[in-house]
């Protein structure tokens, strides 16, 4: 177990190690922040003031060397528009996007599991075939278009709900919150609903397809010659057989969510990391924009490695066949 926690923690570490690298490159070889946030009439001893303040007068690899000696240091740079560190400004929003992450993920649960089961229990009835057609539209709408739309209905004409903010919170060890009122559970219900849809879609499918599965094994056709009634095999059964594929895939998409709910925060005006990120790539705010996308590579990485670390535990074959490929 020791040796298969090393091999994977000297991946994950060149992994963060390459990303940071494309990363890094990536962002430097797009336009130039100082012609956006130099006014035009600067002279030119200006201009050269700022670009060394910045840093931007050494050669790349010097400025890729920097970073990663204050990276280490927990230093990810100072932000080009605000004055302050990036990973300040980051953390700041931070909480914003995970409860809205957490919202979103509740909810494809709670909607996707129990409509799953009911289109796998009745696979061709009118209900299991209308789930279905559901879930597909969840995979094929784009999430802006069904944002607007959201923004448009309960938002505008009905007047229901809250179409953009945060909405009033309570701070929780510093942490400010918003389910834990009112008015933030309102402005909270659009977006996490929006951010949740395509999740939903997916959680139906596993569930779906695991439920289908699992009724033809022989366990369940054992219980059934029992005597149990037909709900205790679905919840004891079926469902807790179904589990733990779905609670792997929603664990591996709550990185992809935070990654992704920039479109949503951009739409609702939530104001997490999504919203800070758009506003830093207006303004070419390097340091902003090379922070956030190193946290969203060390969350994938560190989600991936808790994912592998648990297989290794409920499956010894994992790690037998990780030390087989590692000695070919």
């Amino acid at each position: 177990m020791l040796d298969f926690l090393i091999r994977r923690l000297l991946q994950s570490a060149l992994v963060l190690l390459v990303m940071s690298l494309l990363v890094f490159v990536g962002i430097h070889l797009i336009g130039n922040p100082i012609d956006i946030l130099l006014s035009p009439d600067a002279d030119q001893v200006e201009r050269a003031r700022i670009v060394a303040a910045f840093g931007l007068d050494q050669p790349l690899w010097r400025q890729y060397f920097l970073f990663m000696q204050n990276a280490l240091a927990g230093d990810l740079g100072r932000s080009f528009a605000f004055g302050t560190p990036a990973l300040d400004l980051i953390l700041e929003r931070l909480p914003a996007t995970l409860e809205l992450a957490l919202a979103a993920i509740v909810i494809a649960i709670a909607l996707g599991i129990p409509l799953g089961l009911l289109a796998g229990l009745r696979p061709n009835g009118w209900l299991g075939r209308s789930i279905m057609t559901v879930s597909i539209l969840g995979f094929s709408l784009p999430t802006f278009w069904v944002g607007l739309m959201l923004i448009l209905i309960f938002g505008v004409q009905l007047g229901w709900l809250p179409a953009s903010g945060r909405g009033e919170t309570v701070a929780v060890l510093g942490v400010p919150l918003s389910f834990l009122t009112a008015d933030g559970l309102k402005h909270l219900l659009l977006p996490a609903f929006n951010l949740a849809l395509f999740n939903i879609a997916l959680v139906i499918r596993l569930v779906r397809a695991g439920a289908q599965e699992a009724l033809l094994q022989d366990y369940v056709r054992f219980a059934r010659a029992k005597g149990l009634r037909n709900r205790r095999i679905v919840g004891v059964h079926v469902l807790k057989n179904i589990l733990i594929p779905v609670v792997t895939v929603i664990a591996l998409q709550f990185g992809s969510i935070i990654a992704f709910a920039i479109v949503t925060e951009t739409i609702f005006a939530w104001p997490g990391m999504g919203k800070l990120i758009i506003d830093s790539i207006r303004v070419l705010d390097r340091p902003v924009i090379v922070a956030y996308l190193m946290l969203i590579v060390v969350l994938f990485v560190f989600i991936n490695l808790l994912v592998d670390i648990a297989y290794s535990l409920l499956d010894p074959r994992v790690r037998l066949s990780d030390a087989q490929g590692a000695r070919a």
